[in-house]
């Protein structure tokens, strides 16, 4: 008998579909091993979206591939391999097989003919040992960003059936899930291929299911969040207060280079809106600086903007020229140095907003989900921290296990993260 090592990379959507395919093996009787070194198949679940993640999996294809040896198989997969593949299978020729995104059932079949199987009664062991799972509600993408190749990968937007959903998240709960994280390349594009649904029903019929357990919604488009939803979110109680919609700019002339819609005066109007309907929302957004035609007026109107919002959460990337994108050929390149700059500014800026922000948490109680645990050394979220994009709160206690919720005094706060003491 053998066994399938998988190593997933990349975004939560690509956990989701090596945790999918994992349960899709173990169903065939096929065993699964954390241990690469113990297994006769290498799984690699690869990321292409920019430069860094890339590299990543280039890096961890060729460190697999000298775990190889005589009988051992290659297996890659995902993004970097549907863009790549004869480029990866010509310069590593110890990958067995190449494929692509949604071909989870190729490679069940390949690993059926070269393991033998066995009786698997029950799906015991997961990627991620984690209190929250990952839900994804929709596959593809229809918006035309330009810096992006996600919908040549993934191919069109189309929303995974309400039914299937729900199984799932019912499925998950029993299984003692805590934080169902609804994600999709664009959340709020659910249901615009089915008749008479959409996100904010979704979300109600999650939130009508039994059980204690939060309801976590990330990669909202900003100009497609409508009234509905902002109640939706308002008057759930499950769900958390957390509204997470990249904007990536908030330049007019700069967004529609990237393709996207909105303005500076349309997002502020939103937040505004979004601030007063729900209480103590916080809100994240990611931007990207550097982006070709990039001036520096516009990058300085972009910090004034940032200092006048205060994000309660903010990631920046650096703008990565993506081969095959339709930003790839434009004009007006900003220099990494200048790119690494105004990386550093924006994030300085955010680091100083993020602990006022904290500061004035000190001695309020909130409820929190234990992450892990250490000795006595407790790491825990509450509904403003999304898992592992934002900070933790610390509390050193021996009371509370992996999967709890509890109740949170903070004492101590720090750019990001927080430190806190279990009440009784």
């Amino acid at each position: 008998m053998g066994k399938v090592s998988l190593l997933s990379l990349g975004c939560p959507k690509n956990l989701v579909d090596s945790e999918k395919l994992l349960i899709k093996l173990q169903k065939e009787g096929i065993s699964y091993s954390s241990d690469p070194g113990e297994s006769d198949i290498l799984l690699i679940n690869t990321c292409g979206f920019i430069e860094s993640a890339k590299k990543e999996s280039i890096e961890e294809i060729l460190k697999l591939s000298k775990l190889k040896g005589e009988h051992k198989k290659l297996v890659v997969f995902g993004c970097l391999a549907k863009r790549y593949g004869d480029d990866l299978k010509r310069e590593i020729p110890e990958i067995d097989v190449i494929w692509g995104v949604g071909d989870e059932d190729k490679i069940v079949d390949y690993c059926s003919k070269i393991i033998t199987k066995s009786a698997v009664n029950e799906i015991s062991e997961k990627l991620s040992d984690t209190p929250y799972a990952y839900l994804k509600i929709a596959e593809g993408c229809d918006k035309k960003c330009s810096y992006c190749v996600i919908p040549q990968i993934r191919g069109r937007f189309q929303s995974i059936s309400p039914d299937r959903i729900l199984e799932e998240a019912e499925t998950l709960i029993q299984a003692g899930q805590k934080e169902l994280i609804l994600i999709a390349q664009d959340i709020t594009e659910y249901g615009s291929d089915l008749k008479d649904y959409n996100l904010s029903r979704l979300i109600r019929d999650i939130a009508s299911l039994s059980g204690d357990f939060w309801i976590r919604l990330l990669y909202l488009y900003p100009t497609s969040i409508n009234d509905e939803l902002i109640e939706t979110i308002a008057s759930e109680e499950k769900v958390c207060n957390y509204i997470d919609m990249p904007l990536q700019h908030s330049e007019k002339k700069i967004l529609g280079l990237m393709g996207r819609g909105g303005s500076r005066s349309h997002f502020e109007k939103l937040i505004a809106k979004i601030r007063h309907i729900i209480p103590e929302v916080i809100i994240r957004t990611t931007l990207i600086v550097g982006f070709p035609g990039e001036t520096e007026d516009e990058f300085n109107a972009m910090v004034r903007f940032l200092k006048k919002i205060k994000f309660d959460r903010l990631g920046v990337f650096t703008y990565s020229k993506e081969e095959g994108s339709s930003a790839f050929t434009l004009k007006g390149q900003v220099s990494k140095k200048i790119k690494s700059e105004r990386f550093n500014k924006i994030m300085s800026i955010q680091s100083a907003i993020s602990l006022e922000k904290n500061k004035k948490l000190i001695g309020r109680t909130f409820k929190a989900l234990v992450d892990d645990r250490e000795d006595n050394i407790i790491v825990a979220r509450s509904y403003s921290q999304a898992p592992e994009i934002d900070g933790v709160v610390f509390i050193h206690d021996r009371r509370g296990k992996k999967g709890d919720f509890v109740n949170v005094k903070i004492e101590e706060a720090y750019d990001y993260d927080l430190k806190g003491s279990l009440l009784p």
